[in-house]
């Protein structure tokens, strides 16, 4: 008797936006994929943390602005106990409050224009473990209000040291907004190599993932706005 794998379990996915057209909006698209399911809905941070608090979900599309608690406090909170990925919802006249979310612990960021292909897309990347964040647009909203950011060159030195050459090399690249076969082309190396070096820069620098590499080379200095950046 052959048997047959069960199939994976849908992506359980929870909507938090203050506006109900909106919600309605994602629920339509994503309820029309067969391996991801909407659990709930909230329309404001108070009510997202509470629901999550009693529903099992895997990502969270978290607007940023709400009423009661915004997208940036309930972030905090639901990746304080360890609750599920969440993928923050911007424009970008609202670059700072999304680069304060990351920094709260979400797993990336999408406009909130993004088709559905994308939206799609995102959701089943930050669900395996990947950042969300296309790297081009983390370079544009960094760019943006890097100027805005703390001088933090001070503190930068002792982290940076811990990494080889190679290592600040791909930093520097990553931050500015390339992708690893990008890097990869541009150091002659395999996308393999670029991943390993990036595992080894998380590791070292005590990062979550790509989007925190990221923020961490732009508030320590390593990479500044217009892409110009300290050596390793």
């Amino acid at each position: 008797m052959i048997e047959v794998e069960d199939a994976a379990p849908p992506i359980r996915v929870v909507l938090v936006d203050d506006q109900e057209l909106v919600r309605a909006g994602f629920r339509m698209v994503l309820d029309a994929q067969p391996d991801i399911e909407v659990v709930g809905e909230a329309g404001d941070g108070v009510k997202a943390v509470e629901l999550l608090g009693g529903t099992r979900a895997d990502v969270v599309l978290m607007d940023v602005r709400m009423p009661r608690m915004d997208g940036i406090e309930a972030t905090r909170r639901v990746v304080a106990r360890s609750g599920p990925k969440v993928i923050i919802l911007t424009t970008f006249d609202l670059d700072e409050y999304a680069f304060a979310a990351l920094k709260a612990g979400a797993g990336g960021f999408l406009l909130k224009d993004a088709g559905p292909a994308q939206l799609i897309e995102a959701i089943k990347a930050v669900h395996s473990g990947d950042a969300v964040v296309a790297p081009s647009t983390t370079k544009r909203l960094l760019d943006r209000f890097a100027v805005h950011l703390p001088d933090a060159e001070e503190k930068a030195g002792g982290a940076l040291e811990t990494l080889t050459e190679r290592e600040g090399e791909v930093l520097r690249l990553v931050a500015r907004g390339m992708s690893n076969a990008e890097i990869a082309g541009r150091l002659y190396v395999s996308e393999a190599t670029v991943k390993t070096h990036m595992g080894r820069i998380l590791m070292k620098l005590g990062l979550r993932d790509r989007v925190q590499a990221v923020v961490f080379a732009y508030e320590t200095g390593l990479v500044k706005s217009g892409g110009r950046g300290h050596s390793a």
